[in-house]
């Protein structure tokens, strides 16, 4: 195994910015929940409900973003900046045709979709509250996400701190304000925590149009210049953004269908679960951020013609994200109850809620590899064989999770997240080490 060129220092400069950027979707929960558990139980899982199938939709922006990253860092790491305008506004058409396409879905059929998926009729009211408002965020995301893989893309990711770091105010101000009826402004419960999200991500959105606009050098990378439309090109980002962006569909999915099979066992269950997520999402930050660098400097390593020294360089990677989320998990797994109270005033459903944080903080450890490498897949091009790969490993954890569900106890449910970790990771090493990658044109 070639010694790989890439420093700590250089993947941490990419990590960093990501990990923070991380934090936007993941703050907009975790501020929700903080906020929405002291309402009621009812209150938090229906938030939570709502927020995971707004999330599926969204995975297909992110999966195109996916996409459109790789075509980014190659164009990079070849020197041909001029082509990164040409891929961005090619993009940026995409997205928006995407966002109409799911607002539409949405708007005019969630209503019925929830009412079938939902057991519970409280946690269905609750839940139908929260959508009405956060819908409208769909044509916002879909930008953001196109935004941060440019930046991704050209590793100047610290744009991407600033916008979370915006968001989070916005999002913790109209939490605030919203939900209880502060500051002048209505008191609204839920409906406030939906409506402080969307204008966090509207408030993101224009952050970046302004950034961008402002500091990247329009000619040097064809930013905003009308580019003519290639067909060619399109079809080509399609090529590689379309197995991503189903496999993206794939993973939430599954993910959802996670919650819909723990609602099942009843309300105490999918609350005790609404918190032991919400701590999950900030325990993954590290493993989620650094499996994104491992992309990135995957498909730029390959645009600068170093094939060889990708598998040193996920190594690296690996070794960042796992002591970086060590460091998250024994703070969580030392004082797990203070942690769970910052949800929720309950005592009895923090307690309750113990157990599968011990088992999440386990999921955490075996990310950091998992993710890594499954991201690095990703990164060589091969999008096909990263959407095929997590397919059959998802059938295989939604069975594990159906059968957990009926004999098991929450935290037995959980330890789903170690099967999945433990095969994605290992074939996804399997294919870095044994497959053809290196000839991967796109």
């Amino acid at each position: 195994m070639i010694k790989t060129t890439v420093t700590n220092k250089e993947i941490w400069r990419i990590a960093y910015p990501i990990m923070l950027g991380n934090l936007a979707q993941t703050i907009i929960t975790f501020t929700d929940t903080a906020f929405l558990g002291h309402l009621g139980a009812n209150e938090l899982s229906g938030s939570m409900m709502a927020g995971l199938y707004y999330f599926v939709f969204t995975t297909l922006a992110m999966g195109f973003a996916v996409g459109i990253q790789i075509f980014i860092a190659r164009r990079f790491g070849e020197g041909d900046y001029k082509r990164i305008g040409v891929v961005f506004q090619h993009g940026a058409s995409f997205v928006l045709g995407l966002g109409i396409l799911l607002f539409c879905i949405l708007f005019f059929f969630s209503h019925r979709l929830l009412h079938v998926i939902i057991e519970s009729e409280n946690i269905y009211v609750a839940a139908d509250e929260y959508l009405r408002f956060r819908q409208f965020g769909i044509f916002f995301v879909v930008f953001n996400f196109l935004f941060r893989s440019f930046y991704v893309g050209i590793s100047s990711t610290r744009v991407i701190t600033y916008s979370t770091l915006i968001m989070a105010v916005v999002n913790i101000f109209f939490d605030w304000a919203l939900i209880f009826g502060n500051a002048g402004l209505p008191e609204m419960g839920i409906g406030g925590a939906a409506l402080a999200s969307l204008l966090a991500e509207i408030t993101a959105f224009c952050f970046f149009w302004i950034f961008t606009y402002i500091k990247i050098p329009h000619e040097e990378y064809g930013m905003f210049q009308w580019h003519k439309m290639e067909p060619e090109l399109l079809g080509n980002i399609l090529k590689v953004a379309f197995p991503s962006m189903i496999q993206r569909l794939f993973s939430f999915g599954a993910w959802f269908i996670f919650f819909v099979m723990i609602e099942k066992m009843g309300e105490t269950a999918i609350g005790v679960s609404s918190v032991v997520r919400s701590t999950y999402m900030i325990l993954i930050i590290p493993g989620i951020a650094f499996a994104s660098t491992a992309n990135t400097l995957t498909s730029r390593i390959i645009g600068e013609g170093k094939s060889a020294e990708v598998m040193s360089t996920i190594w690296r990677v690996v070794k960042n994200s796992f002591l970086c989320s060590v460091v998250l998990v024994a703070v969580v797994a030392t004082i797990p109850q203070l942690v769970l109270q910052i949800y929720t005033d309950d005592l009895t459903l923090a307690q309750a809620a113990i157990p599968s944080v011990y088992v999440i903080c386990v999921a955490t450890l075996l990310g950091a590899f998992s993710m890594t490498f499954f991201e690095a897949v990703s990164g060589t091009g091969n999008t096909t064989a990263a959407m095929a790969l997590e397919f059959g490993i998802l059938i295989i954890y939604i069975v594990y999770v159906f059968l957990m569900s009926k004999t098991s106890t929450i935290a037995g449910v959980w330890t789903a997240e170690w099967v999945y970790n433990i095969l994605i990771g290992l074939i996804s090493l399997v294919y870095i080490w044994k497959a053809d990658w290196g000839r991967k044109r796109i």
